[in-house]
């Protein structure tokens, strides 16, 4: 019976849990933490991209000294709408100054364009459209004049062809058939007639006309004092004597031009005969007359002088 009366004896343990480093205090300090690095970063950014008067202003916005009140606003006003109570200027010398870039922009980025240069632009693109029309036309009227006439024999002899000058017309001399006799400056009488019926045809246009002679490389004896050059020049100028007798106004003869043998049409072959030659360039009217549009009215930019090395050619055109 004693030993029901026993008393019984209860152990409880406690198991304590949760702390340590098994905790979650950790995470609150590192999204302080984070939350400090994203506003230094922020305010790195912000003296960087910011110009100096932007950055005076957020120093005004957030500066609590009792100052005078600064007379810029933002916001709604007020002292926390962003009126400050600082002097101007106040810790700018902490700010950090701002590197320009000296570099050009980049050509990617569009410039402002001149309304008036861009008209002008496209009313001269308009004018060379046009002209090209009517150039194309007398390349027509030559091929078809030829091919009717008693002079179809010589058409090996004609070039047209279309180059950044105007409409270049080139009477050439292929083998077997010249245009002069060899060294001399007087064509035959089948040159004249050829040369004739160019020159009605191109009369009417308004074109300004340079005339220039070509020779081979062929050179003369040594010690002469005639040469190509000279050849060359007074060829042109009796193509000149020849086009004004058939019609064509002096006045629109722009220039009369020696080349010698500088400007080969076989240049891979200097001695060729059709390096011989004489070029008939009706020259485009950009060329030898004043701008149009607003800046002629106000002046004009003056006629722009013929570069005659240009060489480069659109549609080449030699008739069979």
């Amino acid at each position: 019976m004693a030993d029901d009366k026993a008393p019984i004896i209860v152990i409880k343990k406690v198991i304590k849990g949760g702390g340590g480093h098994h905790g979650g205090a950790w995470k609150v300090a590192y999204a302080d933490f984070v939350t400090a690095m994203m506003a230094f970063f922020l305010l790195m950014w912000l003296l960087n991209a910011t110009t100096e008067e932007q950055r005076q202003g957020i120093s005004e916005y957030f500066d609590p000294t009792p100052m005078e009140v600064s007379s810029s606003t933002s916001g709604a006003g007020g002292v926390m709408g962003g009126l400050t109570v600082s002097t101007v200027g106040a810790r700018s010398s902490d700010v950090q100054p701002i590197v320009h870039n000296d570099n050009p922009p980049s050509p990617n980025v569009k410039m402002q364009i001149d309304p008036e240069q861009l008209e002008k632009e496209q009313l001269q693109a308009e004018l060379q459209k046009r002209e090209n029309v009517e150039f194309e036309q007398v390349k027509e009227k030559i091929k078809e004049s030829i091919e009717a006439s008693d002079l179809k024999d010589l058409a090996k002899n004609l070039m047209v062809d279309m180059t950044p000058e105007g409409l270049r017309i080139q009477i050439v001399d292929q083998n077997g058939e010249s245009m002069f006799p060899s060294g001399s400056a007087k064509p035959y009488e089948k040159t004249v007639k050829l040369i004739d019926m160019v020159a009605d045809i191109i009369k009417t246009m308004p074109n300004q006309i340079s005339v220039r002679g070509h020779t081979d490389s062929i050179p003369y004896s040594k010690g002469a004092d005639y040469t190509n050059w000279e050849l060359s020049a007074d060829r042109a100028n009796s193509s000149r004597r020849v086009l004004l007798d058939a019609g064509i106004e002096a006045k629109k003869l722009s220039n009369v031009v020696g080349k010698s043998d500088t400007e080969h049409l076989k240049p891979e072959t200097p001695n060729d005969p059709q390096n011989r030659r004489i070029s008939i360039i009706l020259l485009r009217e950009s060329l030898t007359k004043p701008a149009t549009g607003k800046s002629a009215a106000s002046g004009g930019t003056g006629s722009v002088p013929v570069d005659p090395g240009y060489r480069k050619t659109t549609g080449n055109v030699q008739f069979p």
